[in-house]
């Protein structure tokens, strides 16, 4: 029975890749999604900073036309009142959605370090990478 499995010599058996070649698919592996988060993060990031500005520039137009009486309010005109209204709105929106990017940084940072915690040298090799590119 063993003579059939064997029949093709004893250099037919089955052989495992090189521990190194084995590594090297590992960190391969592991490097795109390391990647994956990383642009993640940097593209969630990148908008929050620019809709922080945008709102940020919005409450100070808003503070500005608000003006700074009072009672400022009992005289404004209903199309300055209408302007306060869609600001107030804007607002409210770019909040919510500042909350949410800083929900997702913090989320995808969670990830980073737990991808980090299983393959602590991505980072080391892929400054290195980087590096090497330049």
């Amino acid at each position: 029975m063993f003579e059939r499995l064997f029949q093709g010599g004893l250099n037919n058996i089955f052989k495992a890749r090189a521990a190194d070649r084995d590594a090297y698919t590992d960190y391969s592996r592991a490097m795109l999604v390391f990647r994956s988060i990383e642009d993640a993060l940097t593209n969630a990031e990148a908008e929050y900073s620019g809709l922080n500005k945008r709102v940020e520039d919005v409450l100070a137009r808003a503070a500005i036309s608000l003006g700074n009486g009072t009672d400022e309010y009992l005289t404004r005109e209903s199309a300055d009142t209408e302007i306060q209204n869609r600001f107030g709105q804007e607002i409210a929106s770019g909040q919510r959605r500042l909350e949410q990017l800083s929900d997702q940084i913090k989320a995808f940072g969670f990830l980073k370090e737990a991808l980090m915690t299983k393959f602590p040298d991505l980072k080391l090799r892929s400054e290195e990478d980087h590096n090497t590119q330049r």
